[in-house]
């Protein structure tokens, strides 16, 4: 557009032609305010079905940015935040969701506000808790940052919407450790394992990821054994975490670690990944909360039977993970609002967070 005003300038040579300079900064200054407001000019769609769901979708999650911002995570959720939530569920369960732009630039947003916010921010009392993308969290503390099952949203297979790369390094620097539940690709990114291994910070993962590649031997195999504590050395010998590493399953034979983790001012943290196993596991799930304080689980939100796990974990706070997977089918991307059917009868308060949220736990 710039062009086409210089070129019908140079051409006028300004010479008593005012109405079509006039008409050509009209059209200049509204295509521009059109880009500015990302075509929302535009009235009609007829014939373009992708360009109005675009439309539709921007406009939408442009007020679920605005709800989010206004009404954060809590335990005493208002309705507005609630329905904030269902009306991001609508909007990312359409079947080609991950291929919106809209869509695409709301999980970027969200993730470079998350970056942003590990920038700045310092810890001197509790924990804040960022969700990043499907069952992806980082907890930090006065003394320590870790993360569980980071992705950069590849298993969506849609062109535009993963993380970036560069984004992705830079929330990698933040963090002490990365802790992978198990092999699928919605919770184990080789080069985001890579990453942290290459700034000497370790990757714990059980012995069947990446089984057959180099970097295997560079990853920490924790024990999987209920109740037996192990400890995890970091910032380069510095801190260490304690960790009892369940000997988990997503069905009955995929492993699945299950990390409670102890920090060095003794909150404890436990991600559940995938886990779906066999009724063995049940053994060790039920007591989990009888032998050891659990300050918060974070549990795959489909688990069968949540109500169970949370009783055994018996968590001061439920934070759930695995909510719109875009690589799932609709009927299995897990909605925000079969969350909160699931767990209407907690035995625990729980929260429900999206893509780039945080909450700032404070142990009782």
């Amino acid at each position: 557009m710039i062009f086409i005003y210089n070129t019908i300038m140079l051409k006028t040579n300004f010479k008593n032609n005012s109405i079509l300079i006039n008409l050509v900064l009209f059209i200049f200054i509204n295509t521009l305010s059109a880009q500015v407001m990302g075509g929302s000019d535009k009235l009609h769609y007829w014939g373009d079905i992708d360009g109005f769901i675009n439309q539709q979708d921007k406009v939408t999650l442009d007020l679920v940015q605005e709800a989010l911002a206004k009404y954060q995570p809590s335990l005493q959720e208002p309705l507005e935040r609630k329905m904030t939530m269902l009306m991001l569920d609508g909007v990312l369960h359409e079947e080609k969701a991950a291929h919106r732009p809209a869509v695409q630039n709301f999980l970027h947003e969200r993730i470079l506000m998350t970056l942003d916010k590990l920038q700045q921010t310092k810890v001197k009392s509790g924990a804040i808790i960022w969700k990043l993308y499907n069952h992806g969290f980082i907890i930090r503390t006065a003394t320590v940052t870790f993360a569980f099952d980071l992705v950069r949203a590849h298993s969506a297979k849609a062109e535009g919407f993963s993380i970036e790369n560069e984004t992705m390094k830079h929330i990698i620097e933040q963090c002490d450790a990365l802790f992978i539940s198990h092999r699928h690709g919605d919770h184990a990114d080789k080069w985001v394992a890579q990453s942290f291994i290459d700034y000497n910070k370790p990757v714990v993962a059980p012995p069947e990821v990446w089984k057959d590649l180099p970097i295997h031997s560079k990853i920490t195999h924790l024990t999987r054994e209920a109740q037996m504590q192990q400890d995890l050395i970091i910032k380069d010998g510095k801190q260490k975490l304690r960790v009892i590493n369940y000997p988990g399953h997503q069905g009955s034979n995929i492993e699945n670690n299950v990390p409670l983790i102890f920090t060095p001012e003794g909150m404890s943290f436990v991600q559940t990944g995938d886990q779906s196993g066999p009724v063995t596991d049940w053994n060790w799930i039920d007591q989990v909360g009888n032998k050891n304080h659990v300050d918060v689980l974070f549990p795959n939100c489909w688990t069968p039977d949540i109500q169970r796990m949370v009783k055994g974990f018996d968590p001061e706070l439920v934070v759930t993970g695995h909510e719109n997977e875009m690589g799932h089918t609709i009927d299995h991307r897990e909605s925000n609002w079969l969350t909160y059917t699931r767990l209407k009868d907690s035995p625990s308060p729980f929260i429900l967070m999206t893509w780039g949220e945080f909450y700032h736990y404070y142990p009782k």
